[in-house]
């Protein structure tokens, strides 16, 4: 009696996304900036989405308050203005002159894209 092993077929799986340097990337960019290799911000907007809303939102509040301030704008047409509540204006408000002195207007110029 003789016994036949017979060694099971190798099949290759090529998969696209072994080498990424075979792989075309479009640099789309975002809202910020249109292309990522020339994006101002110090980190991608993608990475940390948390740390890109909250200077998002301290770039609107230091653009209302100032608006405010430079216009003797009310709060009620500072709402209107920038579609927020007159709620949204107060806290605009608290936030802008507890951090007046710990903000670097001209670093958060990136995040203000309209």
């Amino acid at each position: 009696m003789t016994l036949s092993i017979t060694a099971p077929a190798v099949t290759r799986v090529t998969t696209l996304d072994t080498f990424p340097e075979n792989y075309h990337y479009e640099d789309t960019g975002c809202e910020v900036s249109a292309s990522c290799l020339n994006c101002p911000l110090p980190q991608c907007k993608y990475d940390d989405p948390g740390w890109f809303q909250k200077h998002r939102r301290i770039a609107r509040d230091l653009k209302v308050w100032s608006t405010m301030r430079s216009e003797s704008l009310t709060v009620e047409e500072a709402a209107e203005r920038f579609s927020v509540t007159v709620r949204t204006v107060f806290r605009i408000i608290r936030r802008c002159r507890e951090a007046e002195s710990e903000v670097d207007g001209a670093a958060l110029l990136a995040f203000a894209a309209d």
